[in-house]
């Protein structure tokens, strides 16, 4: 997967379904290296087992609105295609380190760090757009100049990177591209991929629109032959003008087919290659096991009626109350339509296998710390204190199989080399330090506490967008609060308000804000051999407002419960500590739900009441948590291989606008510190990767410290491909390699390829 920043980081990606991709094996790295705790499935096979021709049909949710990635309205689909037809002069392997392109590249390097950093880049003699002109520093120049930022009348999505170059010019020959910085910029490599020609680049006409709908000069394996919006397909055919491994396919078609339709597709044979939700992953799993069975199947429409079900449903349709008699016919007749229709399409479904890993990206559960209880950043770090985050990863990734262990970084994943377990930062789940963080903060047990209806974050009346509803349970019917308005957990379930557990005194909470700062910086001071160094923080205690100042009094002996538990909701100032969790409505949300369902029974345990409000999952992140229109959310960031760059605007400090407003950037928290934007910005760059690494494991560790985002689980990657599709399916990090993808040889099986990803 090339970098394509601008539709990576700049929209978070709503969670649904337990899918799940690339897993990881353990938080940290294993004694042999840190390693991905899940494979790529991709049914890996040597090109010579690859047959020649043929078409392979791959599903995307949507035709892209652009096929220019640096547009803001570029998406999956804008990624699929460029990365079949453009230049990628770093490709990812399985580890999500970016590896040179050799189809593309001779070499590339920094030949002068002083008195400014200079990259060169000698390029494949071979290489040629499809007009047959060689890709060469035009191409560059122009596309430095349309992305650097000077020039707003080019619609980008961002200038990371090419805003720190001075200029662009040919080499010592017109093979060599010499980059030079204003300023030094440590992740180079994440520039010029994927690279587009002059033509597109070269002015803001050709650069907003030119790009949008077709691809006419083009340099990969594929060439894009057509766009066809009315039907939805994508088609690219071979390059004639490929001078790299030939593809194996004739043609590559993307397809539209929606998330709701693929099953639809699947069963109709329109695709060979698609990602699922999990329950269509279970029905091809239950495909291919009830193969050759006989008699009905097991699961499916009226699977679970009992014999006494049956036998009441033939009484009353054959009894002497004729509406109920006709009612019950009506249903017994519809029952038996839905299982010839449900066998036939577990019998069309049986033609597909399940590839699965771990997908490149993090689901989080963002704290809201713009007003309201969570801007007191001890509140912050109770409700994350209170989380067991394994039992919420296993919650997704355990049914399907695959390693559930919490991600334990903001900025990188389990296999990447950036990747530390920082979240000793912030500390284990341990729910009486939770308490007594909340009681230093002034929430005490207090039954009966007010709480306007509808709050919403800051104690107002909440927005009632059109379309929302109770939340319930996440699937379960017979959960109070279904038949509208919130449900609020611990009150509308009929549970008791008796909290189990000890509430530590608040003069044991007093120092812990100091302690965590002191502890984050250990954590981010420490080196391979697990020394320390001194941190200012560890000198000097923690920044203002990170703890509890000195002489708070501690809660009355009173107000603080006995080891019998909490007497109820805590409360203060007459209000009770009540979160608004905002989450999607929609088919496929079912296990965001339940994962919404286990955070809130969890912090029901330290005192936090949770009103849950299901929203239209269309307007779930724009009109929600983009807005800051939330208490609770969950949401997920796609990993990257350039965390400084990628990650400064998602964690970067949010800043007065000009109009009053507040600058967010993509931190949709609204939590951050003037110290962890100098920390990327040191890092960005620190052209040592040592030093820079440090750098990244301490801005990681603060940004554990001040809790506004709580990295949960890496998500899951389940892909629906025939089995004869060859080096395709759930990639994990490694970027696709198009040329070879195709169907294997009859009579072949899939093998472990000897290529390296990217090569």
């Amino acid at each position: 997967m090339f970098h394509d920043g601008a539709r990576r980081r700049s929209v978070a990606l709503l969670t649904t379904g337990v899918l799940a991709l690339p897993a990881v094996a353990a938080c940290g790295a294993s004694e042999e290296g840190n390693v991905p705790a899940a494979a790529q499935d991709l049914a890996p096979t040597p090109r010579d087992l690859v047959a020649n021709g043929s078409t392979l049909t791959w599903a995307i949710d949507a035709v892209p609105g652009t096929l220019n990635a640096y547009q803001a309205d570029a998406d999956t689909g804008t990624t699929r295609v460029a990365g079949a037809v453009l230049p990628a002069l770093f490709t990812l392997d399985d580890k999500g380190r970016p590896q040179a392109n050799p189809d593309y590249l001779e070499s590339a390097e920094v030949v002068e760090r002083e008195p400014r950093q200079v990259v060169v880049y000698r390029l494949n003699q071979k290489a040629v757009w499809s007009d047959g002109r060689e890709i060469g520093a035009p191409d560059f120049a122009a596309q430095w100049r349309a992305l650097r930022g000077k020039d707003p009348a080019y619609w980008t999505a961002r200038n990371a990177g090419y805003d720190r170059i001075a200029k662009v010019e040919r080499g010592k020959d017109d093979l060599e591209v010499q980059v030079t910085f204003d300023k030094p910029y440590a992740e180079w490599r994440s520039l010029f991929t994927p690279l587009y020609p002059k033509d597109v680049m070269g002015t803001p006409d050709s650069f907003n629109d030119s790009a949008r709908t077709t691809l006419k000069n083009t340099a990969g394996p594929f060439s894009l032959k057509k766009v066809d919006r009315k039907s939805g397909d994508i088609t690219l055919v071979r390059n004639p003008r490929w001078w790299g491994d030939q593809p194996k396919l004739d043609q590559l078609v993307f397809r539209k087919v929606a998330p709701k339709n693929r099953t639809k597709a699947l069963t109709a044979g329109r695709v060979d290659l698609a990602q699922v939700a999990p329950g269509e992953a279970e029905r091809i799993s239950l495909a291919r096991r009830d193969k050759g069975a006989k008699g009905p199947l097991a699961h499916g429409p009226g699977a679970g009626r009992t014999p006494a079900d049956a036998l009441m449903s033939w009484a009353v349709a054959h009894g002497t109350e004729q509406e109920a008699a006709e009612s019950e016919q009506l249903a017994r007749e519809q029952t038996r339509e839905a299982v010839v229709a449900y066998a036939a399409e577990q019998k069309s479904l049986g033609a597909y296998e399940v590839r699965k890993a771990l997908e490149p990206s993090f689901t989080q559960l963002a704290l809201n710390g713009a007003d309201g209880p969570l801007a007191d950043e001890r509140v912050r770090r109770a409700v994350a204190r209170a989380l067991d985050r394994k039992e919420l990863a296993e919650t997704v990734l355990k049914p399907l199989g695959l390693p559930a262990q919490p991600v334990g970084s903001h900025l990188a994943l389990a296999g990447q080399d950036a990747y530390e377990d920082a979240s000793d930062a912030l500390g284990s789940q341990d729910t009486a330090e939770a308490r007594a963080l909340l009681a230093e903060a002034g929430w005490k047990p207090g039954q009966g506490a007010a709480r306007p209806k509808n709050a919403g974050a800051s104690g107002e009346p909440a927005e009632g967008a059109e379309g929302e509803e109770a939340v319930g349970n996440s699937g379960n019917e017979d959960r109070p609060g279904d038949d509208g308005g919130e449900y609020i957990v611990g009150e509308d379930d009929g549970k008791s308000g008796a909290r189990g557990g000890p509430m530590l005194p608040g003069a044991v909470a007093a120092g812990q804000g100091a302690a965590l700062w002191r502890q984050a910086d250990v954590v981010a001071r420490q080196d391979g051999d697990g020394k320390t160094e001194q941190g200012a923080h560890a000198q000097q205690g923690g920044p203002p407002g990170a703890y509890a100042p000195k002489g708070t009094a501690a809660p009355k002996e009173s107000e603080s419960p006995g080891a019998e538990g909490a007497a109820g909701p805590l409360a203060k100032d007459g209000l009770a500590l009540t979160l608004r969790f905002v989450v999607p409505s929609g088919a496929g949300s079912e296990q965001l739900r339940a994962v919404a369902d286990k955070i809130a029974e969890q912090l029901e345990k330290i005192g936090v009441t949770t009103a849950m409000k299901k929203v239209p999952s269309s307007g779930y992140f724009t009109d929600h948590v983009a807005s800051g229109q939330y208490d609770m959310a969950l949401y997920s960031w796609p990993g990257t291989a350039y965390p400084a760059t990628d990650g400064r605007p998602i964690h970067a400090k949010p800043v007065p606008a000009a109009d009053g407003s507040l600058n967010v950037a993509q931190n949709y928290t609204r939590v951050g510190t003037d110290r962890i934007d100098q920390l990327f910005d040191q890092a960005v760059g620190e052209l040592d990767d040592g030093a820079r690494k440090k750098l990244i494991k301490e801005a990681d560790a603060r940004i554990w410290a001040v809790a506004g985002a709580i990295p949960l689980y890496q998500r899951p990657e389940l892909v629906a491909a025939r089995p004869s599709v060859a080096n395709a399916g759930a990639f994990g990090f490694a970027t696709p390699r198009y040329q070879d993808i195709g169907f294997l040889k009859k009579g072949a099986k899939p093998g472990k390829q000897d290529r390296k990803p990217g090569s």
